[in-house]
C-alpha cells in the first residue's frame, strides 16, 4: 500500500524519504521508485540522529514505529505533522485486559504516544472502536488496503483446497457455503444468520434427496465464546437441516482456510456499512463466488452479475433464487465460475483509487508547505494508472517476492506471538507486566497488578513524605531551641578548615572547563531539547549551549543562552531569533565565559545533513588556527550550493551560486527588499541609494546553517554589526508580525513563526565578505581547505566603508548614550541584546568607584579616631560555665555572657 501512496504522492511532486529499523527485501523496490533508504537504530535509547525539521510532515507505517513517534515528542519536532498509519490489532487485543488488571500507567503511555500523532489512519472502521480507549480525537478512516488480495493470493500459492477440506473435516463431495457480515457484534445478528438459513434451507434439502451431496453452511463471524454457536444448531435443528451440517467458527482464528475451503460466500449482514467489508475483498481473491446485499457501499464497487450477485436487503426469496443460479447440479453454474474469475480480478485492486486519492487529500489539508518549496500539483491530475491499481508489478519482481509483508506490513492483523519482537511486549517488558502470568491465572489476573504502582500507592508514598517533612522540621525546631556545648579550640579550627575546602571546591572549575583550557578554539554546539541531544558532538572541543528552556542535558558542561540573555526568555524574540540568539547570549559579557582566543558555532542540524566536523577536520582546524598562517580568517563548513532543504539543491544548477537567489528562495523571495530597508535604517541612508551589498557570483560558496569559526575579536564584531541590523530589522516588522502573525520572510506557520531566522543564517556571509576576512572552506570530512571569494579580487567591490570597525564602535557607542539616556515609554530591542556601554558610562563608573574608595577612606579615618578617644573595646569572645552547687552536693550549670 505504502509503495503505491509513494509512487501517487511523486507524481504530484512530493520527494520522499524513508527509514526502516531493519532491511528487507523491499529496499531495493523503494530505490527503484526513487526513495532513498536509511536505516535507523533500533535502541531508541540511544536517540535518533535523523533531523525531522527537514521533511514537511512524517508519514509513519505500523504500530512496530512507535520509537519514531517517541523521537517525534521531543522539541524541536514536537510541531511536524505526523500522520501514524495503525493495521494490527495486537495492542488493541491487550488494552482491556490492561484496563481490567488496573495497569494504567502503560494505557496512559500508549495514550500519550498516540495524541503526538496529528492523525491515526486506519484501514477500516473496525480498528477504531478496538483502540477507543487510546482515542484523542484524532483517529481517521481511509478504508482500503492490498493486504487482503496480497494475503489470498500467497496462501492459495501454498495450500490445497482438499487438503484443508480434510483438516476441517469435511468432505470431497461436500457443498460448503460460508456465511460471513460485519465484522461489529450487534442483536438482530442471530436474526440475520436465521434469514440466511432460511434462504438456504430449500437447497440443502435438495442436495440430499437429489445429489445425493451434503451442503455444509459454515458461519464466520465474531467469537462469542461458544454459547452462539449452539444457538445456531438449535435454529438449524428447528428449520431441519441435517445434524452437522451448520458450523460456526470465529473470526480470530484461520480465516484464510475456511474461505478457500468453500464453494460460494454470502455476505449475510443487512446493515449499512461506511467501507466495503474487507472479508469479502479477500473472498474474492480466493475466486470465490459471492452474493451480497444491496447496501450502498456493495453495489458502488460491485457490478451485479458481473464481480458478484447481489439481492434485495431481508428480501428471502430473491435470496433462494439468486442461490438456485449460482448453484447447478449441486455444484457452481458457468454463471457463477465466470462471476468468480471476474471478480478476482477485480478485488486485486479494489478500493485503490479511493486509498491514494484520500492520503493525497490528507496530506494537502494536513501540511504546510515553506516558501521555497514548489507545490504538489492539482490531485485531479493523477493519472489513471497510479491511481487505480496498486503496484503490483514492483512488488512481484524475483528480488522482493519473498517475505514481502516487510514492506507492507502485517498481512494478517493477529500477530504472532514472537517473544519480544512487537513493541507491545516490549513495552509490557518496560513496566514489568506480563498478560500471560506464569504464577496467576491463564489471563494474568493475579499478582501482576502488585508489579506496578496504582494510585493508592502513590497517594500512600506522598504520605509518608509528608509526615518525614514535619518531622524533621519539629527536630530541627528542637534542636535550636536546646541549649548546646561548646567544643574545644581544636574542633573550632577543625571546623574552619572544613569550610574552607568546602569553598574551595564549590569554586573549583569542571572537567569540561579544564580540558578547554589552553585550547586556542572553543565551539559552542546550538541545540534546541532533547530531541536534538543525539546530534551532538561532545569532546574538549566543544562546549553545548542550549536555546531552549530547561532543555540543557544533565551532568553536561552546557549553558542555557536565556540565562546569559534576558531578552531569550521571551519566547516572542527566542523564535524569530533562533540561533542567532545564542550568538547574541554568548557575546554578552563574554569575557565571564569565553577565554579562548577563536570562538565558534555548529548547529545540531549539521549533524542531521552529515556536514558536522569529523576528528581529522577538528584537528585540521585546530591547528589552522594555531598557527595563523591565515591571519584573521573566517571558516564554515557547511556549503549553501550543498544546502538540501527541501530539494533546493537538486532543482538548482551547481555551479549557479547567486547569494541573493537564494536568500530570496528561502525568504519568501522577499530577502533583498527586507535586507535593504533594514540595512537603509540602520545606517541611516536616504531612500533613492541602492543600498543592497553585491555579493559576487564567481563560482565559490557561503556558509550556511550557522557553523563557523573566527576570532574571539572578529566574532565581537560582527556580533555588533548584526545588534544593529536585528534592532533595524525588528523595528520594520514588529508590529505586523507580533501583533496579527504576517511574516514578509515566510508564508507557512513554521516560517511565520521563525520570522528572522533565515535571513540571519546568512548574514554573516555579508559581514565577512565586506569587513575583508578571508573566507575559507573547511571539508568537512577531510579537512581540507580551500579559499572562497579570494581576497585580492574584491578589491573595489567591499563596501568597507559601512562595514569598518572604527564606524560600527561609533554606531555602538551612540546608541548606547541614547539608552543610557532612558526611555521608559519606548519599545526599543537594540538595549536588550546585549551589553550597553559608552564613554559616559566608563566615567560614571570610574566617578563611582572613586566616590566609593573615599567613603571608605572616611569611614576608616573616623573609626580610628574614635579609638584614640575612647579607646578600643573588646568583644565578648563566647559563654563561661560557672558551675554551682545545690543542697546535695550536685554541681548545676549557669552560663553567663562575658
Amino acid at each position: 500500500m505504502l509503495i503505491t501512496i509513494a509512487r501517487g504522492l511523486q507524481e504530484l511532486g512530493y520527494h520522499l524519504e524513508v527509514y526502516a529499523f531493519k532491511d528487507g527485501p523491499s529496499h531495493s523496490v523503494w530505490e527503484d521508485i526513487g526513495c532513498p533508504v536509511s536505516l535507523l537504530d533500533s535502541d531508541f535509547k540511544k536517540g535518533f540522529t535523523v533531523d525531522w525539521s527537514n521533511f514537511e510532515g512524517v508519514l509513519i507505517n505500523s504500530l512496530e514505529a512507535q520509537k519514531a513517534v517517541t523521537s517525534l515528542m521531543q522539541e524541536p519536532f514536537f510541531s511536524i505533522p505526523v500522520i501514524w498509519i495503525i493495521q494490527e490489532d495486537t495492542l488493541a487485543r491487550r488494552l482491556g485486559q490492561y484496563a481490567l488488571n488496573g495497569w494504567t500507567n502503560i494505557i496512559f503511555e500508549w495514550r500519550r504516544t498516540f495524541q503526538r500523532a496529528d492523525v491515526v489512519v486506519f484501514p477500516d472502521y473496525t480498528l477504531p472502536m478496538m483502540y477507543s480507549k487510546l482515542d484523542t480525537g484524532n483517529f481517521f478512516v481511509i478504508p482500503g488496503s492490498p493486504i487482503d488480495a496480497w494475503s489470498a493470493e500467497k496462501f492459495s500459492a501454498v495450500h490445497a483446497k482438499e487438503e484443508i477440506r480434510i483438516n476441517l473435516g469435511f468432505h470431497k463431495e461436500d457443498f460448503v457455503v460460508v456465511v460471513v457480515g460485519s465484522p461489529f457484534l450487534y442483536n438482530t445478528l442471530w436474526w440475520e444468520h436465521t434469514i440466511a438459513m432460511q434462504a438456504i434451507q430449500p437447497l440443502a434439502l435438495k442436495f440430499i434427496n437429489q445429489y445425493q451431496r451434503t451442503l455444509r453452511l459454515v458461519f464466520l463471524s465474531n467469537n462469542l465464546k461458544g454459547r452462539y454457536g449452539l444457538a445456531l444448531q438449535a435454529i438449524a435443528s428447528h428449520l431441519n437441516f441435517p445434524d452437522g451440517t451448520v458450523q460456526h467458527y470465529s473470526l480470530d482464528g484461520d480465516v484464510n482456510s475456511i474461505i478457500m475451503s468453500s464453494d460460494l460466500v454470502l455476505y449475510g449482514s443487512l446493515r449499512e456499512e461506511q467501507s466495503f467489508p474487507p472479508i469479502l475483498i479477500r473472498a474474492m481473491s480466493f475466486e470465490k463466488p459471492i452474493i451480497a446485499p444491496n447496501l450502498t457501499i456493495i453495489e458502488k464497487h460491485i457490478a451485479d452479475q458481473k464481480h458478484g450477485f447481489i439481492f434485495p436487503a431481508g428480501n428471502v426469496g430473491m435470496m433462494t433464487k439468486i442461490l438456485y443460479s449460482a448453484i447447478s447440479h449441486g455444484k457452481l453454474s458457468d454463471l457463477a465460475c465466470k462471476i468468480a474469475s471476474s471478480g478476482r480480478s477485480h478485488a486485486k485492486n479494489l478500493l485503490a483509487s479511493d486509498t491514494v486519492l484520500s492520503y493525497a487529500e490528507l496530506l494537502e489539508k494536513l501540511l504546510q508547505f515553506p516558501s521555497e518549496s514548489m507545490l504538489p500539483k492539482p490531485i485531479l491530475s493523477l493519472p489513471d494508472e497510479l491511481k487505480n491499481a496498486w503496484q503490483w508489478h514492483l512488488l512481484l519482481e524475483p528480488k522482493s517476492h519473498e517475505n514481502e509483508q516487510v514492506a507492507e506490513g502485517t498481512l494478517e492483523r493477529k500477530e504472532q506471538l514472537t517473544g519480544n519482537s512487537s513493541i507491545v511486549f516490549s513495552m509490557e517488558e518496560l513496566w514489568n507486566i506480563s498478560i500471560f502470568s506464569t504464577n496467576g491465572s491463564e489471563n494474568g489476573s493475579v499478582g501482576a497488578r502488585d508489579e506496578i504502582p496504582g494510585q493508592v500507592d502513590w497517594d500512600e508514598q506522598k504520605y509518608t513524605e509528608m509526615m518525614e517533612e514535619i518531622e524533621r522540621r519539629e527536630e530541627e525546631e528542637l534542636e535550636e531551641r536546646s541549649e548546646t556545648l561548646r567544643g574545644t579550640w581544636e574542633d573550632v579550627y577543625r571546623t574552619a578548615r572544613r569550610a574552607e575546602r568546602a569553598k574551595f571546591e564549590i569554586i573549583e572549575r569542571d572537567e569540561g572547563e579544564l580540558e578547554r583550557t589552553g585550547q586556542p578554539l572553543c565551539v559552542y554546539e546550538l541545540y534546541y531539547g532533547p530531541g536534538t541531544w543525539s546530534f551532538l558532538r561532545g569532546g574538549a572541543l566543544y562546549r553545548g549551549l542550549s536555546l531552549s528552556a530547561k532543555g540543557r542535558r544533565a551532568g553536561a558542561d552546557d549553558m542555557e543562552a536565556a540565562d546569559r540573555l534576558r531578552l531569550l526568555n521571551d519566547s516572542y524574540y527566542k523564535d524569530v531569533l533562533c540561533e542567532h540568539g545564542g550568538f547574541l547570549a554568548i557575546a554578552n559579557r563574554v569575557d565571564r565565559i569565553h577565554k579562548n582566543p577563536w570562538i565558534g558555532f555548529q548547529s545540531w542540524r549539521a549533524t542531521g545533513r552529515k556536514v558536522s566536523l569529523s576528528t581529522e577536520a577538528e584537528r585540521v582546524l585546530a591547528d589552522a588556527v594555531q598557527s595563523g598562517n591565515n591571519g584573521d580568517a573566517f571558516y564554515f563548513w557547511a556549503r549553501m550550493d550543498k544546502d538540501t532543504r527541501s530539494g533546493i539543491a537538486a532543482k538548482r544548477d551547481p555551479h549557479y551560486n547567486d547569494f541573493w537567489s537564494f536568500c530570496d528562495t528561502i525568504n519568501a523571495g522577499k530577502c533583498r527588499v527586507v535586507f535593504e530597508n533594514a540595512f537603509r535604517q540602520m545606517y541611516n541612508l536616504p531612500s533613492n541609494l541602492t543600498v543592497l551589498p553585491h555579493m559576487p557570483i564567481d563560482g565559490d560558496s557561503w556558509s550556511v546553517l550557522n557553523s563557523w569559526v573566527m576570532s574571539t575579536p572578529s566574532f565581537l564584531e560582527f556580533v555588533m554589526f548584526s545588534r544593529m541590523f536585528v534592532d533595524a530589522l525588528d523595528a520594520q516588522h514588529y508590529d505586523k508580525h507580533h501583533g496579527n502573525g504576517t511574516c514578509a520572510l515566510g508564508t507557512s506557520k513554521t516560517e511565520r513563526k521563525h520570522c528572522y531566522c533565515r535571513l540571519l543564517e546568512l548574514l554573516v556571509n555579508v559581514w565577512a565578505y565586506h569587513s575583508a576576512r578571508r573566507m575559507i572552506y573547511l571539508d568537512p570530512q577531510t579537512g581540507s581547505m580551500q579559499e572562497q571569494h579570494n581576497l585580492n579580487d574584491r578589491r573595489g567591490q567591499m563596501w568597507v566603508k559601512y562595514f569598518n570597525f572604527t564606524l560600527l564602535k561609533n554606531m555602538d557607542e551612540d546608541l548606547a548614550e541614547e539608552a543610557d539616556d532612558d526611555h521608559p515609554d519606548k519599545r526599543w530591542l537594540w538595549p536588550l541584546t546585549g551589553e550597553v556601554h559608552w564613554q559616559g558610562i566608563y566615567e560614571r563608573e570610574r566617578e563611582e568607584r572613586y566616590r566609593m574608595k573615599m567613603e571608605k577612606k572616611r569611614k576608616s579615618k573616623e573609626k580610628l579616631l574614635e579609638r584614640l578617644k575612647f579607646g578600643y573595646k573588646q568583644k565578648s569572645l563566647g559563654r563561661y560555665t560557672k558551675p554551682l552547687f545545690n543542697t546535695s552536693g550536685k554541681a548545676e550549670s549557669n552560663a553567663t555572657d562575658h
